[in-house]
């Protein structure tokens, strides 16, 4: 009975800070410039040979489509998506796919993925998005690098990332949205890379996703981490047989968020239900250390060494369950 009033009170706050966002988002909003504009991608959708010449072509057509986003872009005023647009579209970079519209959507490989034995492909959180992808190829490096020779890192943003302090941030809509999208891209690495180990390391809201498109996933190894729930009771409900592992650090500000699910007439189910962590979840549980909720591949951190090592197949260090 003492759990009652808890969880009244958690679903008390999770309806306030609801209707918070719904109010402050529009407003904050408001004076965005209008969606920046973008020709069609040329590249084709799925991926379907990985062999080195093919992958160039793959790329170069890829450079082409940035390039012509980003003199949308200029034409259309916006000098900041145009300096990012870029930045990607430089020599050297690789992207299996690109589409500049409706915010965006991308996928750079980092290393070699012809020859890659270890596969690991970042799936962002809220926030992220083309004007902001330093932060995800930033992390892609990092991780690239602990991972070292014959291993290659896919950064996904395949999906329109919410805000994240918004209502989109709160309900599982953009997930379901994108979990096909994500299913597509493993089910094309695994085709082109049958032998490989694939694991799907899914940061924040981007755990909702790999959450969704979990059922039957070719992937050997889901990752939550800084997770604010998935939209699953546990880790069985996911219906995988990938390894389902779970991390938070110490310093990671989403502990605070209520795991409940809340249905809000007409709007929708709000929140994301049992914290990945726990041990009613069921997920192995890995050491993250005690970084903030972006920090989980800074060079030279538990979280990084422990990401590394669940996708290289290897055990992480002082694994415990919380």
């Amino acid at each position: 009975m003492a759990d009652r009033p808890r969880r009244s009170r958690l679903r008390r706050t999770l309806l306030a800070a609801l209707v918070t966002f719904a109010v402050a988002v529009p407003v904050s909003g408001a004076a965005r410039p209008a969606v920046v504009p973008a020709p069609a991608p040329t590249v084709p959708e799925r991926l379907r040979d990985a062999s080195p010449a093919a992958l160039e072509e793959r790329y170069a057509v890829s450079r082409r489509d940035i390039r012509a986003a980003e003199r949308a872009a200029e034409g259309h005023g916006d000098l900041r998506r145009a300096g990012s647009l870029r930045a990607m579209a430089a020599p050297g970079r690789q992207f299996l796919a690109f589409d500049g519209r409706d915010g965006g959507r991308s996928t750079e490989v980092f290393g070699e993925l012809s020859t890659a034995r270890r596969i690991a492909v970042l799936v962002p959180g809220a926030g992220v998005g083309l004007d902001a992808y330093w932060r995800l190829r930033r992390d892609a490096r990092a991780l690239h690098r602990e991972l070292g020779e014959g291993a290659a890192v896919v950064a996904w943003l395949g999906y329109r990332t919410p805000a994240t302090v918004s209502p989109a941030a709160l309900t599982t809509g953009r997930a379901d949205e994108a979990a096909p999208g994500l299913r597509a891209l493993v089910d094309g690495l695994r085709a082109v890379r049958p032998a490989a180990r694939i694991s799907l390391l899914c940061h924040s809201y981007g755990s909702v996703i790999c959450a969704r498109s979990a059922p039957g996933t070719s992937a050997d190894a889901l990752v939550l981490y800084g997770s604010p729930g998935v939209g699953a009771r546990d880790a069985a409900s996911l219906r995988t047989g990938a390894r389902v592992w779970a991390g938070r650090s110490g310093g990671d500000w989403i502990a605070r968020v209520p795991h409940v699910r809340v249905p809000v007439p007409f709007v929708a189910t709000v929140g994301f239900g049992t914290d990945p962590v726990a041990d009613r979840f069921g997920a192995e549980v890995f050491d993250a250390g005690d970084g903030g909720h972006s920090d989980y591949l800074l060079p030279g951190s538990r979280s990084l060494t422990n990401l590394a090592r669940i996708a290289a197949g290897a055990e992480p260090l002082g694994a415990s369950r919380d």
